[in-house]
């Protein structure tokens, strides 16, 4: 038997403080690693599915802002026939005012809201960012516990 005052000094240099060698040190640094990794995998595909449900419901809100412009649209094309029309057989305005008037509002205000609609999705859509940033921090974090652990 082989008293600890009578070990060399590579055999020391191989013990840990809690009496586990080396390459038990390194197994559990490598199946951690392997086990942190994985991890932050999950929670970089979890945070950019997030993202993406943001921006689909963003490109709806644009989708959505565009058909009210189309609408909008249709209404001031509506607003020219009927204007034409009904300008010929309008009594209590001119020609030129009655018909016209109505369905030109009507347009107008279907399209400012889907104006302002559109509007609402670009700038939203600008403002967010691709980058997963829970993921960049935790990776910072894990950075800093691999250094801890190496040392």
């Amino acid at each position: 038997m082989v008293r600890a005052e009578n070990r060399l000094p590579a055999e020391e240099a191989q013990r840990s403080t809690d009496g586990r060698s080396l390459m038990d040190l390194v197994r559990d640094l490598r199946d951690e690693t392997t086990t942190l990794v994985r991890q932050e995998v999950a929670l970089a595909k979890t945070e950019l599915s997030e993202k993406a449900s943001r921006v689909g419901r963003n490109v709806g809100s644009l989708a959505a802002g565009g058909m009210l412009a189309f609408a909008g649209l249709l209404f001031l094309l509506v607003a020219a026939n009927v204007g034409v029309y009904l300008g010929l057989v309008a009594a209590d305005l001119s020609h030129a005012t009655a018909g016209w008037l109505a369905p030109l509002i009507v347009g107008g205000v279907v399209a400012l809201i889907g104006y302002v609609l559109i509007q609402k999705a670009i700038s939203t859509l600008k403002r967010e960012s691709v980058v997963p940033e829970r993921t960049k921090e935790s990776l910072e974090a894990d950075k800093e516990w691999m250094k801890e652990k190496v040392q």
